[in-house]
């Protein structure tokens, strides 16, 4: 039942509307054995939780500003007889292994065993079947393309306009989404940032994953998005998302195919500390 070395593949990097996917456990471990700076991630674990390990996972995992997705991962019914039920395991958070480079645990508890037995874990080696929850995947696939779209439509607006000026980092998430600039960008911006957002969102622009390494940067004149090698796998080149005809990010979210998807994107405020300006966003429902 211990976690293995292996990276998990990351499946959601490739194709971000793939909602169910069949993979293999590669290990099961309760919350209580996991080493202290995985239990870490997930401080709300206790002991009827664990952490399991697959082969391949279409579980975004917290980052990057994106929260992590949720589902289930299930084994199928045995052949033992027709009262046989299928081990499921609830995934409450995602999270990218603290520990062991470039795995990722699903965090959650498994379903009662039949009749309210104890609850049936998987074992080493078990096919399953993952299932993410859609509309919370599509809802945050949509913040996040929103939370870029804005950065752009911000960067368009006011590189030349704030002294200093640069995108430094964004969370997208539901209560809390917001992007930050170093510069002081003042409120009367709000009106003409929404309107460069709201123009965006309209051109439904085509939003496309790509994967680059240094050169490609340099020869889009992006040399200042370079990664920091640690962030990819060994061989492995960056992942970025592209607006076309806006702006490119290195990026490991999820988003929508365009940015009309977006859907209604409302600038809230602009606030200002320390030389860092925050403007915040929302995505309607």
């Amino acid at each position: 039942m211990g976690i293995t070395a292996a990276r998990t593949f990351l499946a959601f990097h490739h194709n971000a509307k793939l909602y169910k996917l069949q993979t293999v456990v590669t290990a099961v471990k309760p919350f209580a054995a996991l080493e202290e700076a995985n239990r870490l991630l997930f401080k709300q674990g206790t002991d009827e939780d664990f952490a399991v390990v697959t082969e391949q996972t279409i579980f975004h995992p917290q980052g990057g500003g994106q929260p992590s997705d949720e589902g289930t991962i299930s084994s199928p019914p045995s052949s033992a007889g027709e009262e046989a039920t299928p081990s499921i395991f609830r995934v409450s958070a995602a999270r990218t292994d603290a520990v062991h480079d470039g795995q990722v645990l699903h965090f959650g508890r498994f379903d009662a065993g039949p009749s309210g037995g104890p609850p049936q874990a998987f074992a080493a080696g078990t096919a399953v079947e993952q299932a993410i929850d859609v509309e919370k995947r599509v809802y945050y696939s949509r913040l996040h393309t929103a939370g870029h779209v804005l950065g752009a439509a911000v960067r368009h607006l006011l590189e030349g306009e704030v002294a200093g000026f640069d995108e430094l980092k964004a969370s997208h998430f539901p209560d809390s989404a917001s992007c930050e600039f170093k510069g002081l960008v003042d409120g009367k911006w709000k009106e003409p940032i929404q309107r460069r957002l709201d123009e965006y969102v309209a051109r439904a622009m085509p939003v496309e994953i790509e994967f680059w390494d240094d050169a490609d940067f340099i020869k889009n004149g992006l040399e200042r998005l370079i990664p920091d090698k640690s962030l990819a796998a060994p061989g492995e080149k960056f992942r970025v998302v592209r607006i076309v005809g806006a702006e490119t990010y290195p990026c490991g979210g999820t988003h929508v195919d365009t940015t009309d998807l977006c859907g209604e994107a409302t600038v809230k405020k602009i606030s200002r500390s320390k030389g860092i300006s925050r403007v915040s966003y929302a995505v309607a429902l």
